[in-house]
């Protein structure tokens, strides 16, 4: 397999050397886990306190991660990227709240992306949480097996009907939807949701996409058992694999209740447990659909690899690698110069609403043990190369 992921001209490509200097800057910050946390405090209280930040913001970690405050002013970032062929993915990145009204406007906010996918082709799919549609503590109620109350059930309906309503708007528009995991205490009602969606909206492709996060040492049976279902009763799956967002929280929860923790022991039996996944999918390629989000470049080659393999075509509909922006570029643009499906996840929201999903990404990229020294030595690369 061609080690293609050392070629730092295509990787950065689209970016001028201000924004460069900007990205190896920011690393460099990130880096250093004192400074992250005295920056995410300090960004958090500047927020609350009203001050005005934004600019400084907006200037700085927004800009990087995010495409935008708006679907429109995410725009002049899908087309730029798209002359790559690297696609994008609108990730409407308002994190949760407890109240009806922002779980209607989050499923008004996800229509109206869906009207904006059909229209462009550099847009394939769109993406909403499930806690962007209902209460946390209603998932999590339900995942436990207890009864809900005649308010709660006519609450949870309300979130059945958000559900259908943006799965039926994807399938009408023949536009592909990928649902978030979250935690495990409360993704067990997710998934039988997203399934019954499945059920009613992928019968002839995958429309409607689940998440599984393969840091769960569970989930690779999960989706086993998933397959028999589908093949049993006729409709096709999408999956998006991913490694996991929670670790540290999902660890801390099954200690101090006294359970075992669906978290796999080991980085490398998380990464075993992932690998596993993709292989099974490819395996399973005519009933299930694939959308591997992964910054790890081993997997990466190793879903290349079993694509050649198997005579799967690089830009087979039913494989896409994705990543998040303003991360791995040398993975996005690389795979997508060799033809591969590419698309990144691109954040956009009210710069104060997105701080929780962006202070998240410095914190995973301070935890996740060489994500930002190769992000770094890349950089570092490419100013030198441009240089000479």
């Amino acid at each position: 397999m061609k080690r293609i992921f050392e070629d730092t001209a295509t990787a950065f490509a689209l970016k001028t050397d201000s924004e460069l200097e900007r990205a190896y800057f920011l690393f460099r910050m990130i880096a250093n886990e004192p400074l992250v946390r005295i920056g995410t405090a300090m960004t958090n209280f500047a927020i609350k306190a009203h001050l005005p930040v934004e600019g400084l913001i907006r200037a700085t970690v927004f800009d990087h991660f995010c495409g935008g405050v708006s679907e429109k002013d995410c725009m002049p970032v899908v087309d730029k990227m798209y002359t790559k062929n690297v696609c994008s993915v609108l990730d409407y990145s308002v994190e949760g709240k407890d109240t009806e009204d922002p779980f209607d406007d989050a499923m008004d906010m996800i229509l109206k992306v869906l009207d904006f996918v059909k229209e462009k082709d550099a847009i394939p799919f769109a993406v909403f949480k499930p806690t962007g549609y209902g209460r946390f503590a209603l998932f999590q109620k339900l995942s436990e097996g207890k009864s809900l109350s005649d308010k709660e059930q006519e609450e949870w309906e309300r979130v059945v009907n958000r559900f259908d309503k943006t799965c039926k708007k994807a399938h009408d528009l023949d536009v592909s939807l990928l649902i978030d995991a979250e935690e495990s205490w409360m993704q067990d009602a997710a998934d039988q949701l997203v399934e019954e969606m499945m059920r009613k909206y992928n019968k002839e492709k995958a429309i409607v996409f689940n998440t599984l996060q393969m840091y769960r040492w569970d989930r690779l049976d999960y989706l086993k058992q998933l397959e028999k279902r589908a093949e049993q009763e006729g409709f096709k799956i999408g999956v998006k694999v991913v490694r996991g967002a929670y670790m540290e929280k999902e660890n801390e929860r099954a200690e101090e209740k006294g359970y075992r923790s669906p978290i796999c022991s080991s980085k490398k039996e998380t990464d075993e447990n992932f690998d596993n996944a993709v292989a099974y999918i490819v395996n399973h390629l005519d009933s299930i659909s694939i959308f591997a989000g992964t910054h790890n470049e081993e997997s990466s080659y190793k879903l290349m690899a079993l694509m050649a393999e198997k005579g799967i075509a690089p830009n087979d509909n039913r494989v896409w690698f994705g990543q998040l922006y303003g991360m791995s570029d040398h993975i996005s643009f690389n795979l997508a110069h060799e033809d591969y499906n590419v698309a990144k996840y691109l954040p956009f929201g009210p710069v104060r609403d997105v701080m929780p999903y962006l202070i998240r990404r410095a914190e995973e990229n301070t935890s996740v043990a060489g994500q930002t020294t190769r992000e770094l030595s890349l950089l570092k690369k490419e100013r030198q190369r441009r240089k000479i």
